[in-house]
């Protein structure tokens, strides 16, 4: 999107620099990516001219452009002469959109370009150069050239698809004063042709019909804006449609009237009817493609290109002028089909405000007759261009959940109401309506999202706050848990947001959430866990020699197809061995143990029990667990089942740990830090005989659990013996906080047999 600061400025009251517009959009979600001051033409004397060789008009010009050398420019204007001060165009200059460049004119060397009245917007003479007062500063410009942003536009916000909308985001964000424009008010009048709309992909459909028109060129305001921003002006009738399609985003079309026979018709295309667009290419049909007709066929297919017929020509007397609303999403398949895209589709893909098909083509109306006069024989129209009624309940503490920061209601309300929302602000729950350009705004969170980029993304906090008993997260909750798995020696990896199919097949039971139109045959769902992309990155390395990865990732996966049905995953792959082979040290291939530990040191102290039943399908069926609080299972590790590393054809040892909830993850650490103990550790020995396939970590954690002043425990044997049963042995440390006798001591330890054999069916093994 491309625009100039005096067309903003038409809508929007300020002194801010350009440099300052730019950064502020920037700031508020508009990436402005250039601003471009282009080149003027200045003021150059012609001090020596010569016929170039073998040419009858060409001349050789040296010209004084106000610096200590003389410029060789060849020119072939008749009035070309010594003495003569003309407007130089230098090298970088645009004309009518196309760049002034060095270069060589019949074998002579040109550094510029003499421009003619029309070439510079100043009249329409182009006969000969555009001749100056003798008395003009040499080197001065001879015109005002505009500013030029260009900026990337997002698919979520068509507003800004207009140079209005722009206005309005800069005016809410402290940057001038909104100007609303006088728009005129449509009416159906007069004996124009009637509209029949026959299909329900057509909203609104409004034309003006105007006779004996002369074709000139648009006024020098509208011009220069359209050649400022690469748009050549042709004449008043072609450079209106396109000057409202960036004014208002509304995209419109111009018909020769004497080509249309009877009334104007919008149905859906027949299968394989012909079409023939402006620039001669013939198109085979659909069903799905939206078309304006005649009584003799199609003119145009309606919001993407004008037809062959009906198009407008330096001829043309008589002309009618369309303005419309049309399916985005009809507009969308019939472009990306046919391959066609035009700045009117571009804007009716994304959405265009419904209520200004009329004011848009009265805007039109009063340029074309501005400029080329003629009769308007009048006004039809068909449809509605009514708002849909949008409302949407909206809280202010919403924006403190999801932000995590405070802003007082006022600030809110005058934020939203300089963003062009309506509605009933007084009560705790707001019922908010839109501005009608902001066809994006559907939900309460988007609301939030709007007050967020004005009042600033840099107020966000960066810490947890503690407000009305609750903790809010601030956004950096995941950050934490990145750095975390990051001082573990893993690194970060970024898969697609798109899954296999027949990898989560192969994986696991969940639900596959199937893309109907997948970027490439093998990403054709919305993934539903992250496992399957990053054994796909471990795959893909083990064929390049590297073999030996740590890596993690934080994404989103889904669930289901609806928009609450998603979550965020952490998945940590290891493979091959911990470390490189080196002569000082035996190196070891990674475990389960090692992804477990990753998993321990995410869980910050928190108690958890370990289940390793049910293993999943991309794991060792013998080789699996599963972290559990309560009945709450909050993540799993294992082995990579051998059959699935053949599938995927790994050959090196992996091994997995999968967070299924990042917001399951403790964002605090659960013990806090106290003061050493003046009183020294005890340290005592346990040996339990279990089951075989009793887990050692629920006799440990029954072990701790007995008293507070058990800090640790740590198994340092285990071994089968000849009955079947298991042995267990363990170490727990005692911390006192006061003088602990014998008894005392002995007392804690009969403590922790009697529970451990009660709770666990074991027996204390004596020797």
């Amino acid at each position: 999107m491309k625009w100039t600061l005096d067309w903003l400025k038409e809508y929007l009251k300020t002194d801010a620099s350009a440099e300052k517009i730019a950064d502020t959009l920037t700031r508020i979600g508009l990436e402005v990516e250039d601003v471009i001051a282009p080149v003027a033409p200045i003021a150059a004397k012609i001090v020596e001219c010569a016929p170039v060789p073998n040419s009858d008009h060409l001349h050789i010009l040296q010209v004084d452009d106000g610096t200590a050398t003389l410029r060789q420019v060849v020119c072939g204007a008749p009035n070309a002469r010594v003495g003569l001060v003309s407007a130089l165009a230098l090298p970088g200059c645009v004309i009518q959109g196309h760049e002034i460049q060095s270069g060589k004119l019949r074998g002579v060397v040109s550094n510029g370009m003499m421009c003619s009245g029309l070439e510079l917007g100043l009249n329409d003479d182009h006969s000969g150069i555009v001749e100056l007062d003798e008395n003009t500063k040499i080197g001065s410009p001879v015109i005002d050239m505009p500013i030029v942003f260009d900026a990337g536009i997002t698919p979520n916000r068509p507003d800004y698809l207009a140079v209005r909308g722009i206005a309005r985001d800069l005016s809410a964000a402290g940057i001038g004063e909104y100007i609303a424009p006088d728009d005129g008010v449509f009416g159906v009048s007069g004996n124009a042709r009637a509209v029949n709309i026959q299909t329900d992909k057509c909203r609104a459909y409004k034309l003006c019909e105007i006779h004996n028109i002369k074709m000139s060129p648009s006024n020098r305001t509208i011009a220069s804006r359209l050649a400022a921003i690469g748009i050549n002006p042709k004449n008043a009738p072609i450079d209106a449609t396109n000057y409202i399609c960036y004014d208002m985003a509304q995209p419109m079309h111009c018909f020769d009237s004497d080509e249309i026979h009877g009334d104007i018709t919008v149905r859906m295309a027949q299968d394989k009817e012909q079409f023939t667009d402006l620039f001669g290419n013939v198109h085979e049909l659909q069903p799905t493609d939206i078309v304006i007709a005649d009584d003799k066929g199609i003119l145009a297919l309606a919001g993407v290109v004008g037809g062959a017929r009906g198009m407008t020509t330096e001829n043309t007397k008589n002309i009618i002028l369309e303005s419309a609303y049309f399916d985005p999403v009809c507009v969308r398949k019939t472009s990306k089909r046919l391959g066609i895209s035009t700045d009117a589709s571009y804007r009716y893909e994304r959405g265009i405000d419904t209520t200004i098909t009329g004011p848009a083509l009265m805007c039109a109306v009063k340029i074309i007759t501005d400029a080329c006069g003629g009769n308007i024989v009048g006004f039809s129209a068909a449809g509605t261009d009514s708002a849909p009624n949008t409302k949407i309940e909206f809280s202010p503490d919403l924006f403190l959940k999801k932000t995590g920061i405070e802003m007082p209601s006022e600030e809110m309300r005058e934020i939203l109401s300089r963003l062009g929302y309506t509605g009933a602000f007084g009560a705790k729950v707001w019922s908010l309506t839109p501005p009608h350009s902001r066809v994006d705004v559907q939900i309460p969170e988007t609301i939030v999202a709007d007050l967020i980029r004005i009042y600033g993304y840099d107020k966000v906090a960066q810490s947890e706050k503690h407000t009305s008993g609750e903790f809010v997260h601030s956004y950096n909750s995941e950050l934490q848990i990145k750095d975390l798995l990051a001082s573990r020696n893993l690194n970060e990896c970024k898969t697609f947001g798109f899954g296999c199919a027949a990898h989560e097949d192969l994986l696991s039971n969940r639900k596959i959430i199937k893309i109907a139109n997948p970027i490439t045959a093998d990403l054709d769902t919305a993934r539903n866990g992250l496992l399957g992309g990053l054994l796909r990155v471990v795959s893909d390395n083990e064929k390049r020699g590297f073999p030996n990865l740590n890596l993690f990732e934080v994404g989103t996966v889904f669930t289901g197809d609806t928009p609450n049905a998603q979550q965020t995953e952490i998945c940590i792959v290891r493979t091959g061995a911990t470390s490189p082979r080196h002569w000082m040290r035996r190196n070891r291939d990674v475990d389960i143990y090692d992804v477990k530990a990753d998993l321990i040191a995410l869980m910050r102290g928190q108690h958890f029990t370990t289940e390793t039943d049910n293993a999943p399908k991309w794991a060792h069926p013998f080789r699996y667990g599963r972290i559990v609080q309560g009945k709450k299972q909050i993540a799993e590790f294992g082995e990579l089942n051998p059959m699935v590393a053949h599938a995927l054809k790994i050959k090196t040892n992996v091994v997995v740990a999968i967070v299924f909830d990042a917001n399951a993850i403790p964002h605090k650490t659960r013990h806090s830090i106290s003061a050493l103990s003046e009183f020294q550790p005890i340290t005592r020995d346990f040996a339990f005989i279990v089951d075989s396939d009793f887990p050692a970590e629920k006799i440990v954690h029954t072990a701790v659990s007995v008293d507070k002043r058990i800090v640790n425990a740590v198994v340092f044997d285990s071994f089968v013996m000849d009955s079947g049963k298991k042995s267990i042995a363990f170490t727990l440390t005692i911390q006192p906080n006061e003088n602990m006798s014998d008894t005392d001591l002995l007392q804690l330890q009969s403590a922790v047999i009697t529970k451990v054999e009660k709770q666990c069916n074991a027996q204390i093994r004596d020797k």
